[in-house]
This record gives structure tokens, C-alpha cells and sequence, in this order.
């Protein structure tokens, strides 16, 4: 498969799993922290950020914006900087870990953020930011979910037709 043709299917995928989030699903059971380890591994540093941030910026503006979102927005970032370093190290055990750490690290970002925007008036204390991480931890069950569901989903379909498109079908008459 050319180059422009992987990044034509890449930004394709991106494309639906963002407005997949616009289709009822459980809570937090979202692509976002797929996506972007998605986008920093397959494409190039020049657009390993810049689409897969368009395509969630793209699905919030039907979503909505909301007070958070520089704080989901950032990790967003954070998490497609993993997947360019994903990039030099990709093993099924490596994407697994990756996603692990990122769904870790969007949980501790976002919620950090929401505690210190005064969302559910938490506190500004050290119990208050325990209290606003404990709240959260059913959230992150359906999080952890999603990001291992939608990371197999995008890099499956993905390394398959990387697989299909590179073996030549010969038949003999």
C-alpha cells in the first residue's frame, strides 16, 4: 500500500471513530485516547497531532464544548506523543501497555482538571483531590474499556489491510 493511500485509510478510520462518539454508547466508553495514540503512531510528526485532533475538534463541535476540554485536549496531545514513540516499538505487548499507560494518564489529566476548575465543588485541597479521583473511578472502568476496544478495533483493521494490500493474489490458469 502507497504512503498516501495509508494515510488516506488512517485518517479515514480516525474520521469514524471520532463520529462514533455521536452514536449513543455507555458512558466515557469513547475513541478519544484511541485516537490519538492511533494518529501518533501511523502518521508522520507532522500529522501524527494535526489529524487526529481536527477529527475530535470535528465531533465536538457537534458534541458541544465544554469547560474541561483544555485539560482533554492536552492529554490528547500527551497520549499522541506516546504513540509516536509507539511508533520505534510496536509489539502487540508495547500497544497494549501504551494503552494502558494513556487511558492512565487522560484519567489523572482530566480529572485533575476537573477538580481544579471547581467542577462538583471539590475542594482545593489534597481530600478533595482524592475524593474527585475516587468519584471517577467508575467512569474509568468504561474508559479502560473503550480505549482497549477502539485501540484493537483502529490498529487491527489497520495492520490488517497494511497485511491484505501487500500480499498479491496469483492465479494460475
Amino acid at each position: 500500500m502507497k504512503k498516501s493511500t495509508q494515510y488516506l485509510a488512517a485518517a479515514l478510520l480516525i474520521l469514524l471513530a471520532a463520529f462514533s462518539r455521536l452514536l449513543p454508547h455507555p458512558l466515557n466508553f469513547t475513541p478519544v485516547m484511541a485516537i490519538a495514540l492511533f494518529g501518533g503512531m501511523y502518521f508522520d510528526k507532522r500529522f501524527a497531532v494535526v489529524i487526529p485532533f481536527a477529527a475530535l475538534v470535528l465531533s465536538d463541535l457537534f458534541l458541544g464544548f465544554y469547560g474541561e476540554i483544555f485539560w482533554v485536549y492536552g492529554s490528547f496531545i500527551a497520549v499522541a506523543a506516546i504513540g509516536m514513540w509507539l511508533k520505534n516499538h510496536k509489539s502487540v505487548s508495547m500497544i497494549a501497555g501504551t494503552t494502558l499507560a494513556g487511558s492512565i494518564l487522560f484519567f489523572a489529566v482530566t480529572n485533575f482538571g476537573v477538580w481544579l476548575s471547581g467542577y462538583q465543588t471539590y475542594p482545593k485541597t489534597l481530600e478533595g483531590l482524592l475524593a474527585c479521583y475516587t468519584a471517577a473511578i467508575p467512569f474509568f472502568r468504561n474508559s479502560l474499556a473503550g480505549d482497549f476496544f477502539y485501540v484493537a478495533v483502529l490498529f487491527g483493521i489497520f495492520e490488517l489491510s497494511l497485511r491484505f494490500s501487500q500480499k498479491r493474489v496469483v492465479v494460475k490458469a
